[in-house]
């Protein structure tokens, strides 16, 4: 794709968050999925790492290169004219400037970053440490000239045994993702948990992202407690294949 196709897609993504409350951007993982969530009057979407791993037989957690990744998403983001952000797990040890070149040569406008490093034995970056890493992804983004929007994920409260225990921790690796210019922030596994939900946007000036299952959670609720951003994870493919296992069934010898 063009470099300039590129940048208007990164900016029309980035004026869709300010228009929406909360922009809705399904989780898809091939051409079908993405252009059935297109056709559906969904004016931007995300490439989800888990559902795209399983749409190859791949294992989650960076079980693909950075460069199976990129040849398995260069063909959804053609195949649509909506702005395509990109889950790239912790990065698949590439440095920020190279994730960045890779993601805008196929037409990237937007990615997620997040702080568990499976390359690494699945430690989990400190603050300082993923701040950092954002901070070199914003300024390969700007030196690239492409406004990508930068998701900066962490799984903190995924990794506690009690999420509440956390949440400070939690809220100033939030704030340093801001200051190193993360556009929108992702603290993953409380969607369910009304008061951590609430409590992550209040300590925050960007769109928190939250995890929603597109059949079991309310869009109402999500724009209540003010969610800025929603992507469904796993959860979109979990629940067409759910729905796919329902109608086979009487088929089924």
């Amino acid at each position: 794709m063009d470099l300039r196709t590129t940048v208007e897609r990164a900016q029309r993504l980035k004026q869709l968050h300010a228009d929406h409350q909360p922009l809705v951007l399904p989780t898809v993982w091939d051409v079908w999925s993405a252009r059935t969530a297109a056709d559906a009057g969904f004016p931007a979407l995300t490439v989800g790492s888990h559902p795209l791993a399983e749409s190859r037989g791949a294992d989650d957690h960076e079980g693909q290169t950075f460069e199976e990744v990129l040849a398995a998403v260069r063909p959804i983001i053609a195949a649509v004219d909506v702005p395509v952000s990109v889950d790239l797990e912790a990065g698949y040890g590439q440095k920020p400037a190279d994730l960045v070149a890779g993601l805008v040569e196929i037409g990237g406008a937007g990615l997620n970053i997040e702080d568990t490093v499976h390359s690494d034995g699945g430690r989990v970056r400190d603050t300082r440490e993923h701040a950092h890493y954002v901070a070199g992804l914003r300024a390969a983004a700007d030196d690239a000239g492409v406004p990508l929007w930068i998701n900066g994920r962490t799984d903190l409260f995924l990794h506690a045994e009690d999420p509440s225990a956390v949440l400070d921790e939690a809220v100033e690796r939030l704030r340093a993702m801001e200051r190193a210019g993360a556009d929108s922030v992702y603290p993953v596994r409380i969607q369910d948990d009304d008061d951590l939900l609430t409590a992550v946007i209040d300590a925050v000036a960007v769109p928190v992202n939250s995890t929603a299952h597109p059949v079991k959670h309310d869009l109402a609720r999500f724009r209540r407690l003010g969610v800025g951003r929603i992507t469904y994870g796993p959860l979109l493919q979990l629940a067409t294949t759910d729905a796919m296992k329902d109608m086979l069934k009487p088929w089924a010898p």
